[in-house]
């Protein structure tokens, strides 16, 4: 467990699509989704100091990311207009999940955000209406305020708690940033995979992330990322790319095929997690 307290590093870990299918569209145009989200050690930092001047201010900002697009300010903000309180606060952010690469790190920052703020702050609002401030700042919001992995659907806000097996990942990280809405909004993307049940999920029914043609079509840098990648063991993309993935049993199986990596590309062994670092603060 790690304890909320001003001042102090909090983690924000990343996630894995370990499958993503588009099985519709909403008539407001958002899509409609399966997956599995995987929670892994590779995290974020997050630090929150206390200002008696009522400003929310990002001390670290992420370079080509406005205030207005920034979902770590956008959390707060939201969570002090819900709460209807007038605090403030300085915010810290040490960067490690890769910006634009599918592993929902802005998503991420912003739970941990909710979830540290909501202590923080004393505004105690229940685990359902700060899920109900993140599905508005981001689909994968959720899933980090949930805390454990998890099957989703609709845009990806109606979880299902699962329980995964251990496992180890080679995470490979192309040096492109992959805007989520111009892959969805690519005509070619398929928009009708048939739906399916967590079962069959676990029985070992073949699955694939969607979009994944779209963006090895207009990205071929992470199609050559997904053919090395391949050559070891079955290669994935996750979310939106660019950054791809294959599963291994142990972490020495994953370093060894991490050590043979050429040296123009880049990549990381993560380690898959059972829950997020602070999933008790939701009980």
């Amino acid at each position: 467990m790690v304890a909320i307290e001003w001042d102090r590093w909090l983690p924000a870990p990343a996630k894995l699509n370990l499958f993503l299918h588009v099985v519709g569209r909403r008539s407001d145009g958002y899509h409609l989704l399966q997956t599995v989200f995987r929670l892994i050690d590779c995290a974020d930092a997050l630090s929150f100091g206390p200002r008696a001047d009522g400003m929310i201010a990002l001390e670290t900002p992420i370079p080509g990311v406005t205030d207005d697009d920034n979902l770590v300010l956008r959390a707060a903000s939201a969570l002090r207009d819900r709460a209807g309180g007038r605090h403030g606060v300085t915010i810290r952010l040490r960067k490690e999940i890769p910006v634009g690469g599918g592993l929902g790190g802005g998503s991420s920052d912003a739970a941990t955000t909710l979830l540290a703020l909501n202590h923080l702050w004393g505004t105690r609002l229940p685990a359902a209406d700060l899920a109900g401030i993140g599905v508005g700042l981001g689909a994968d919001v959720p899933v980090f305020l949930g805390g454990v992995n998890a099957f989703a659907e609709g845009i990806g806000e109606r979880l299902t708690p699962v329980l995964l097996p251990p496992a180890w990942y080679l995470v490979l990280v192309p040096q492109v940033s992959i805007p989520t809405r111009e892959i969805f909004a690519d005509p070619s993307l398929t928009r009708n995979t048939p739906a399916i049940k967590i079962a069959a999920f676990f029985a070992g029914q073949q699955t694939a992330n969607d979009l994944e043609p779209v963006v090895c079509r207009r990205y071929p840098v992470v199609a050559g990322y997904l053919d090395w990648l391949s050559r070891f063991a079955r290669a994935r993309l996750t979310g939106s790319g660019a950054c791809v993935f294959a599963e291994f049993s142990s972490q020495d199986e994953a370093r060894s095929v991490l050590q043979q990596l050429p040296a123009a590309m880049r990549g990381f062994v993560a380690m898959g997690l059972d829950r997020h670092p602070l999933e008790s603060v939701q009980r």
